[in-house]
């Protein structure tokens, strides 16, 4: 059975530019071997980044030895679901894409907080409102 996305689809790919995931396949699922829970799939800013370092978990520096490019603005990760809702109370959360976020975030984040930030345009951005 496919993942699921905190909407109930398919759960999407997230980044391949730079590759994320716990499993470093593009995809925020999950497993026993995540104790994170690296299941959000944020579009990062300068300002997210610089409160990430803040708190220990700098994701600007290259780790190479964990295929980690080190990240940017604007880059696609997937992100713990403690940090990112630390970030969110600390009001520097980053933009979330809820196709692409795994079901499981649900156990730590309410969707309604999630949807807040969302950034999903759908595939046929003329069918939005105007």
């Amino acid at each position: 059975m496919r993942e699921r996305n905190v909407l109930g689809g398919p759960l999407d790919a997230c980044g391949l530019d730079p590759l994320t995931g716990f499993f470093r396949d593009g995809s925020c699922h999950t497993g026993p071997a995540d104790v994170g829970r690296h299941t959000v799939c944020a579009v990062v800013t300068g300002e997210f980044l610089d409160h990430q370092r803040s708190i220990g978990n700098d994701l600007s520096s290259p780790v190479p030895q964990f295929r980690f490019p080190g990240l940017v603005p604007g880059d696609r990760w997937c992100v713990t679901a403690l940090n990112w809702l630390r970030a969110h109370h600390d009001g520097v959360a980053a933009p979330v894409v809820l196709a692409a976020t795994h079901e499981r975030t649900l156990d730590v984040i309410p969707l309604a907080v999630l949807q807040e930030h969302a950034v999903d345009v759908p595939a046929d951005p003329g069918s939005l409102e105007v």
